[in-house]
This record gives structure tokens, sequence and C-alpha cells, in this order.
């Protein structure tokens, strides 16, 4: 399916043009067929010569429905404009093609009306003129009338050639449905109907509701007027709600994806049109079928920031329409730069933030990791960046260049704390975390590279500075006990030392020394020592006599021989013996 929205003057005969094409009455109001004149939005559909399905998304043409107009048109991708060969370009054909252009339609088809009363030529000279100068470009012309049908096998295939050009939707895409109509269905509930852009939709689907406190679950599907189980974008769709009220939802709400937008009350943008110091101080902005009140606050030449009355689900990208409420008039289309935009409190923040944002113009990876240096998937995810990448550590992605200079940075706070805390086993992770400004300690983790090695929550280089001081304080610890390599120092001697706990702990972990149990201490290669002396031990042994085969005392011995049964070392048996193992 494809859905058009119709554009035009009021009585240039849009809803006469739909009729005429569908078959079906757009108007859906009994005033709006009394007056003749539609008010609100009103939908219609009808198959091409190809076989293609065209929706039509009738507007109001009248300049106090303007609100109304913009709700139908916003969510859709290509515009029919009409005028009326006998009347001509008209204010409200301005101000229409004016909206269109400010929210960047970039496909449509030019239908002159009323071609059985006028010579078409002037009307079609005319328009075609207007609509070069924006942005839907050289557009494709056909003269019709509604009454007596001529030109309507011409505009059929004109329109199959419209939608034929438009591009393919992304069925995978999050959904946003914008909500332009609301009401109950006895038995049903509560429907809602809107234009499926991208993603699609399936009966049983959890979705956000904006504005809601709890998530809404998806009860029935209709396209077209029939029910369906799943549509997919483009369609216009109508959905039964479970889990919401008529009272609650309406015109301007969004369905969304869970976990895929964020909303936001606060975006800096691009304007396009109206210079930014010409704005009003408030503006109403128009995206979707939204319309919500907001603060303006110029930045730059053509950018400004602006504060919601309403939080809406906005993403970087995103084009929107600015209308001025006093005027009456459309003020230009602004595109979204930012969803999560930083503060401006310092003096000069606001022209520093408009030369960032010169660059900045859609959701691309590398300039939001470089603006943003570290930011989670999901968040990049909401704002708007289609694929994100691959995180760093957890769910964080970070700008390469600012994640290299992290590294470096880590690896001097290592070397740093190590000089100021020679004894500790390393710089705390959650220590390095705060100097480092990082919001989460598997980021500090996840930068360890060699030599730097991560040790029980303690970041250290890999081959640890030793102080010289400890060094000779070791070696002096067993001066006086000669040829003998399994003796250890005894407590008396490693306090008159000053080897306390912290500095045995670092002693171990330098590899200067082996600690079989509380102060008491070997070198570090007297172990392997030991365990080629018993392994000469004809058969099993007590623990006397591996004592006197070390020549050590049985302080040493005990804890030793305890050692080497838990590595494998030796074998514990029955009778309290042991054997050493060969294998």
């Amino acid at each position: 399916m494809h859905v058009l929205a119709t554009a035009g003057h009021v009585d240039h005969g849009k809803s006469t043009l739909v009729r005429a094409l569908t078959g079906m009455e757009p108007d859906r109001w009994a005033e709006e067929r009394r007056r003749g004149m539609t008010i609100d939005l009103g939908f219609a559909w009808t198959s091409l010569p190809s076989g293609a399905t065209v929706a039509f998304v009738d507007v109001p043409g009248h300049e106090r429905f303007v609100g109304n107009m913009l709700a139908g048109v916003g969510p859709v991708p290509a515009a029919v404009v009409v005028v009326a060969a006998d009347e001509g370009w008209r204010a409200q054909s301005a101000e229409h093609l004016a909206a269109l252009d400010a929210l960047d339609v970039r496909h449509g088809l030019l239908v002159v009306t009323r071609s059985d009363l006028a010579d078409p030529g002037p009307a079609i000279e005319h328009a075609r003129a207007e609509i070069a100068a924006t942005s839907l470009g050289t557009v494709e012309a056909v003269a019709v009338s509604g009454v007596t049908g001529a030109g309507l096998d011409e505009l059929r295939a004109a329109l199959d050639r419209l939608v034929a050009e438009l591009p393919a939707p992304d069925p995978a895409a999050a959904v946003r449905l914008w909500i332009d109509r609301s009401f109950t269905v006895k038995g049903a509930g509560t429907v809602v109907t809107g234009t499926l852009g991208a993603g699609e939709l399936r009966v049983g689907d959890e979705l956000e509701l904006t504005g809601a406190a709890r998530p809404v679950r998806v009860r029935g599907l209709q396209s077209l007027g029939a029910a369906a189980e799943r549509v997919g974008a483009v369609a216009r769709v109508a959905i039964n709600l479970r889990g919401v009220d008529k009272d609650t939802i309406g015109r301007g709400q969004a369905l969304l994806t869970p976990g895929r937008f964020r909303l936001t009350d606060l975006i800096d943008v691009r304007v396009h049109g109206d210079p930014v110091a010409d704005l009003p101080a408030t503006v109403t902005l128009h995206t979707g079928s939204a319309a919500v009140s907001a603060r303006v606050r110029p930045l730059g030449a053509d950018t400004a920031r602006l504060r919601l009355h309403t939080p809406l689900p906005l993403r970087i990208g995103d084009r929107a329409l600015l209308r001025d409420p006093g005027r009456h008039h459309v003020a230009g289309g602004v595109t979204v730069l930012d969803v999560v935009p930083p503060g401006l409190s310092r003096r000069g923040a606001a022209a520093t933030r408009a030369a960032q944002l010169e660059s900045m113009s859609g959701p691309d990876l590398s300039s939001e990791l470089h603006r943003r240096l570290l930011v989670r998937r999901a968040d990049l995810l909401r704002m708007g960046v289609s694929d994100p990448g691959e995180p760093v550590a957890g769910d964080w992605l970070a700008d390469p260049a600012h994640w290299a200079g992290l590294g470096e940075r880590l690896a001097r706070e290592v070397v740093q704390h190590a000089a100021e805390h020679p004894l500790e086993p390393g710089a705390p992770v959650e220590a390095l975390r705060h100097r480092l400004g990082l919001p989460d300690r598997a980021l500090v983790e996840a930068l360890v590279r060699p030599p730097l090695v991560n040790r029980r929550g303690r970041i250290s280089t890999g081959a640890a500075d030793v102080p010289a001081e400890l060094v000779t304080t070791v070696e002096r610890a067993f001066d006086g006990l000669g040829d003998r390599p399994f003796a250890a120092p005894d407590a008396y001697r490693l306090s008159e030392l000053g080897l306390g706990t912290r500095q045995l702990g670092a002693a171990v972990r330098a590899g200067l020394v082996v600690q079989l149990a509380d102060n008491v201490i070997l070198r570090a290669d007297a172990p392997r020592r030991a365990a080629q002396v018993l392994a000469g031990l004809p058969g099993p042994f007590t623990v006397s006599e591996a004592r006197r085969a070390l020549d050590t005392s049985r302080r040493v011995a005990v804890p030793l021989l305890e050692l080497f049964d838990t590595t494998g070392v030796t074998r514990h048996l029955p009778d309290d013996r042991r054997v050493v193992e060969t294998g």
C-alpha cells in the first residue's frame, strides 16, 4: 500500500477528486457533507492500473483548519497538490505548499481540477513554478474534471508513476505511529488510526503510548477495512487497543516500539525558513500528528533550542514544522539535531553550541560518538542511530580517539598510584573510575591492556615495580640463616624489620617470597627446591622425616607439606604419611 495526502486551497475539489478516484466518501462528518467543506481528516483508497493500492489522507483546505491539515500531512511521504483551473493559485495553496516544504516532502503530483470550467494551462504553469522552488521540485501535472471524469485515467497512470518512485519502507524499523483519530467500537473498545510509515504491527504486540504510564497491547488490526493479523508499512491502519480507554488517548499521541524512542522536551534544531532572529518567543511545533507549544532560544543564525510544552518521541534527523500562533502562518521547517542537548549555563555557551551544531545534520554514528564520547548503545538507538556498532564494554560505545586517550590516562594513573602507594596490590578499579570520570567500572576493566593486569578488582602493571627498600628489607630478613634454604625468619625478626601484613603481602605479590602461614615466609624458589628434596626420600615419609630432610623446623614443615597436598605435589596417606606424586 502507498499513502498520499491531498493539499490545496479550500473548495478546489480535493474531496471531489478523491471521491472520483475511489468511489468512497472521504468526508466523515454530516457537518462536512452539509457545508460541502472538509473540516477534519478523511480517508479513502483504491487500486491503480498496476495493481498497487493507494490510500488518500484527505485534508481540509480552509485556513481555520490548518492544524488538522498538518496532522494528516505530517506522517505521509508524498502529496497530491490540488489547484482549481478556474481559480488558480490561492492563499491556502501557498500555505499548504509551505508546509510540505517545511516537512521536506520530496514526492508529489500536481492535479489541476475543474478543467471543464477553464483552461488548465495557466494554473498548471503557475503552480509548477511555485512547487519547483520547494522540496518537491519538478512534479508531473495532470488536468482533470471530477464532474465529467476527464483526465482520471491519466491521473491514475500518473499516480502509478508517483508511487513507483517512493522509497521502500524498512520492515525491521521501530514503529512510531502517530495517532490521528481515536474512537470506541461497541464490543471492541478503544480504536485508533494512523499512517504506519515504517516497521510492522502484529496482533498481540505490546507498545508504548506517549503520555501513558503503562504499555498497551494490540487487540486487533484492520487495514483498508479488513481485519489482519499483521500490517506492514506503508499502510493506513486501525488498531484496537487493550489497556487504555478513549478518554486518555487521542490525536498527537504516538504508539511506539518499546525501548526504541525517548521522550524529550528539549531539542536543538536547524531552522529552514524565517531567520531564527525573526521567530517569535513561542511557536507551535508540528510533527507527525502532534502540535505542541515550544519556547524558542536562538543559538546561531539558523540554529535554535526549543523547549517543548509536552515531551515528544523525537529522533535526530526528524523534520518538523514551526507555525507562528500569532500570525497563523508557517514560520519554517526544522531538522532535529540533538534530542539530549547539553546545558547552556556559562557565558558564551550559546555561541559555542551554535558552532558545534554547524556541522550536524543527521544521525551519523561517527559524529554522535565524537560529540558524546561515551554513550550507551540503547540510547543511540533511541536517538535514531540505526546501526550503533559494537560496544567497547557492556552496552557502552566510545569515540575511538577518546577511548585511546582513556587507555593512556589509565596507564598513567596506575603508575602514579603505585608510586604513591608502593605496598598496595595495584589501584582499585573504583578509584580509577572516579579519577577517569567514567560512569561504569566495566569501562575501566575494558581499558586494561598489557602490561596492565586486573587482579581481584585492582589494576597494576604486569611486572610490578618493587620498591628497592622492600627488596633490601626482605634480604635482611634471611640474613643469619646461613645456607639453609628452607629456614624461615622468626616473627620477632620480621617485626623488627617492619615487615608487617602489608609489607609481606607486597613481597608475595612481587614474587620475592612465598608465605606459608602468618609470619612464615620462605624465599620464592624454596617450594620448588623442597619438592625435589622430598622426591629423593625412600618410600612414604612422615612430617618428621620431611623436616629432617629439609633441615627446617616443624613451624615450616607442616604448612609447607599442607601447601604440597593442596597443589598436588604430595599425596596424604591414611597413616599420616605422604608420597611425592611423580605424574
